[in-house]
């Protein structure tokens, strides 16, 4: 197994959505184990703590649909920033915070990998597609526009210029059982790989994440994981303000990290909208805490079972 050097770097991203809490989940997931669960498989860790947003001339609502704005573009360019030096250090692990928190990690970690001259891919295990702009969104919320933003749609100006984007074709969902119009349309035109849960159902998910881990490998690809709570089904990972059900039940998500552990391929990783405000007894956090030790070598035999 190939140790790692693992970046934890805590994104309290608190503005991409109305409904507040996810800013204490960096450190639920630390609480959870997180440190401890990485060293117990021979990986070290550095903790950089809590990154702070940048200030921003921009105002916060500038219109009455675009929620926080200035804070979010704030911390775009916190994270970008952050994230392309973390490259350069290790494996870094993003604990969010919300889903916007994506607009920068995914940014930098792409602007890392266009300097070093391999293409960036991007596994997205969400609910959501999260495709919108500031100018779809009909919620505001911008949680739900990183994909666009990173992938260089229209319409968002007042965010930093990208380095460079991530081609459509270089990014797969996984587990999407909720897609507003707009952002249909949009995926249909450019084309993206969508393995929704009906797919999941008919053909599991084994084959489509192969054939995505097989077209990273193919060209020596960097690849970015983003793992949303609402991936999993609320009856096993509650703490999430976006629960939607049918998602990825306990044995599909691990068989998912299980799988890109096997790849050797994952090069960083998200872990977003972990909520604590909604968990029960930490059940979620500790959920988190598990997969990605499974992304990180952890098989079947070597879990605790855990008591709540």
């Amino acid at each position: 197994m190939t140790r790692l050097h693992t970046q934890l770097i805590g994104a309290p991203v608190d503005s991409g959505k109305r409904t507040r809490g996810c800013l204490m989940g960096p450190d639920a997931l630390r609480t959870a184990g997180l440190t401890e669960a990485i060293i117990g498989l021979g990986h070290s860790v550095t903790d950089h703590g809590n990154l702070v947003a940048e200030p921003t001339s921009i105002p916060d609502d500038p219109d009455s649909n675009t929620f926080q704005l200035g804070k979010t573009v704030g911390w775009t360019q916190t994270l970008m920033g952050a994230a392309k030096n973390a490259m350069q250090q290790g494996f870094p692990i993003f604990l969010g915070g919300d889903h916007a928190l994506s607009l920068g990690t995914v940014a930098g970690v792409a602007a890392h990998a266009a300097e070093v001259d391999r293409p960036q891919f991007v596994l997205w295990l969400d609910a959501h597609s999260d495709f919108h702009t500031p100018a779809t969104t009909d919620s505001g919320n911008l949680h739900g526009t990183p994909l666009g933003y990173v992938s260089g749609l229209e319409g968002f100006d007042a965010f930093p210029e990208l380095p460079t984007i991530v081609p459509m074709g270089n990014i797969c969902m996984i587990g999407i059982r909720s897609v507003d119009p707009a952002e249909q349309a949009a995926l249909v035109k450019n084309n993206i790989r969508v393995v929704d849960m009906r797919s999941i159902d008919e053909g599991g998910l084994k084959r489509p994440l192969e054939a995505f881990l097989d077209d990273v490998a193919r060209v020596n690809g960097l690849l970015h994981v983003s793992l949303d709570v609402d991936f999993l089904d609320p009856s096993i990972a509650p703490a999430v303000g976006t629960t939607v059900p049918g998602g990825a039940t306990f044995r599909e998500a691990h068989l998912v990290m299980e799988m890109l552990h096997d790849s050797g391929l994952v090069s960083s990783l998200d872990l977003v909208e972990l909520n604590p405000f909604l968990d029960d007894r930490g059940r979620t956090a500790s959920l988190m805490v598990d997969l990605t030790a499974s992304l990180m070598g952890r098989r079947v035999f070597d879990r605790p079972t855990r008591s709540f």
